[in-house]
Order: C-alpha cells, then structure tokens, then sequence
C-alpha cells in the first residue's frame, strides 16, 4: 500500500473494496432478513448499508484521478493511487453510477489495459513493476471480479473486451489453464504473455475465472428465493457462436439452456426444466 509519491502507507489501513464488501454483506444480509420476515432488522441493514455508501464516496473518491483511492492510510490520508482495486467496487455496487463509468473508462485504457488484461497498478504510478507480484501484473481472478461489475452496471461491450482478453491469454498458457497470475507487459503481436515464475497453476481462484467471465457476458442473475434465473443483456464473445448450459441450479428447480450468438444479441433457448424455475432474459 502506497501513496502517490510511492512511499509506503502507515497503518492501520482501510482498503477501498473492502468497504465494498461490507456494504454488499449488509444488503445481501437485509434481503435474507427480509425473506425470514425479520423486516425491522431488514430496514437497519439498508440503512447501514446506505450509510457506509455515502461516507465511502466522500472518504475515497478522487475527482484528479478519476477513479476511488487505493485506501485511507492509519491517518485517514487517502492514497490517491491508480489500481484495479477500484475494479472491484463495481462488483460490489457500492459505486454511484457516473463514477463507476469513469472507473470503467480508466480500466480500459492502456494505462491499466494490456491486451491480456488489467493490471493491479495503472502504468503511470510510482511504484509500478509489470513483473512484481502487485504493483502491475494481471491477476485473472481480479480481472473476473472486475468483469462482472462491469456487467453489474451495463458495460457489457467492456466485459466482453475483457473477457476475450483473458480467453486470448488462457490459450498461450499450459493446458490453456489460467495461473494465478502473469507480468502486465503490454500485448504485442506474435507474442505470449510473460509468465510469472513463481505462480502457482492450477489455483482455485485462477480455475473459476472463465465461468466468472461467461457469467459477467451473459448477465446471468440467478434469484433463489423467487426461482427465478435473469440473463441480463446477454452477449456472446466472438469465438463462441453456441453454448450449452445444462443442470443450471435455480433454488430446487434446475435448467437447461442453449444460447446462440446473433451479431451484438444472444437468443435463448430453454432446453429443459426441471421443477418451477423462470427464465427472463432483458435485452
């Protein structure tokens, strides 16, 4: 953890995703609440929830920037540092909307942007190395994350970008198997990825990355409670004209699916179903 000058962050340390998974924690812990019927305790989670948002905007957006700062250092400093971790604010939804459009702006440019993927650090920082293990690799499982908040908030011509990034780096790797993580060069033609030498492969987190990704292009949705399955905008990366979905759990009912790449659409098919699952697909 650094400051923009690169020196390092005194702690204790407030990460800036980690009060997106805090504020995600409450709201998915008001909407159980709320299915249990415990509605008092509901309406204190939201309000927790709503709470922790309007202070995190005020604490940690940085308008010179364009995006969130990497954290508050032990003397509530922001450091106003360029990283994917603002990536991961969108999969939480704690970010307002025009933000989280800059945010996503700034990850996709070739600052962050390799061509693999994005970096943890934005090129332009102090202390970016595209060959340390933080400061400006790429870390599958970070960019999957990334990927379906971008979907999360309708970028989904971004998540698909990201997505055929990966998928291009996946194929130059052994076993087309994703490590934990690569070096953030930038992509050139006729060239692979550079490893990492020490990256552990397989890794869970790394494994889970392409259904991640799938998920993020599909705008899959899947709503127990109400056994309702949402594919939201659904896209289709250009080296997948069809898939198959089968056994896709929805509560205790289950689905098949197969679904078709048309042009910038996907149409969905329902194959099979097995118990009161729905299907809504939202173009």
């Amino acid at each position: 953890m650094f400051h923009a000058d690169g020196s390092l962050a005194t702690g204790p340390i407030a990460l800036c995703e980690v009060q997106g998974y805090v504020y995600l924690a409450y709201r998915v812990a008001a909407r159980l609440a709320a299915d249990r019927e415990e509605l008092r305790l509901s309406a204190g989670l939201t309000l927790k929830a709503e709470s922790l948002r309007r202070v995190f905007e005020q604490a940690f957006w940085d308008d010179a920037i364009g995006t969130y700062a990497l954290a508050l250092d032990g003397e509530k400093r922001p450091c106003a540092v360029r990283t994917s971790n603002a990536g991961q604010l969108l999969f939480t939804g704690i970010a307002a909307p025009e933000r989280a459009a800059r945010v996503v702006g700034g990850l996709l440019d070739p600052d962050f942007f390799t061509g693999w993927g994005i970096r943890t650090v934005n090129r332009r920082e102090r202390r970016y190395n595209p060959a340390s293990y933080h400061n400006g690799s790429v870390w599958p499982h970070d960019n999957a994350i990334i990927a379906l908040g971008l979907a999360r908030y309708g970028h989904c011509s971004e998540a698909l970008t990201l997505t055929t990034a990966l998928f291009d780096a996946a194929a130059h790797m052994h076993l087309r198997r994703l490590p934990e993580l690569f070096c953030g060069f930038e992509r050139q033609r006729d060239k692979a990825p550079t490893l990492y030498p020490v990256a552990c492969a397989p890794q869970a987190w790394a494994a889970v990355t392409p259904y991640a990704l799938i998920q993020a292009c599909l705008g899959l949705e899947v709503h127990c409670g109400s056994a309702k399955l949402g594919l939201r905008k659904p896209r289709l990366p250009h080296f997948i004209d069809w898939m198959t979905v089968k056994r896709l759990t929805v509560g205790t009912a289950s689905v098949d699916l197969m679904l078709r790449r048309h042009d910038s659409s996907v149409a969905v098919s329902l194959l099979a179903r097995n118990g009161a699952a729905e299907v809504e697909v939202m173009l």
